[in-house]
């Protein structure tokens, strides 16, 4: 049986990157949440690799933590 997308290698630099961004930030999962108008739950399964992260919502989660996308890309391409 394949690897499915979100346990491969390469996607859990994404989840390990998108939890220490929220942590350096000092948010919560409900604070980040409220930030990108989502539920605390969906926090947690991006986090937990249960759910793909898109590149925009990339982007608007790197924007909530307060930091620039560009960076956050490239400290995951570092991460790989």
């Amino acid at each position: 049986m394949p690897t499915k997308p979100q346990h491969a290698r390469r996607y859990q630099a994404v989840t390990r990157l998108v939890r220490k961004l929220r942590e350096d930030a000092g948010l919560t999962q409900r604070a980040l949440g409220k930030r990108l108008t989502m539920p605390q739950s969906w926090v947690y399964k991006c986090e937990a690799g249960i759910r793909r992260m898109d590149i925009s919502e990339f982007c608007d989660w790197c924007k909530a933590c307060e930091i620039d996308p560009i960076i956050g890309l490239r400290r995951l391409l570092r991460a790989d």
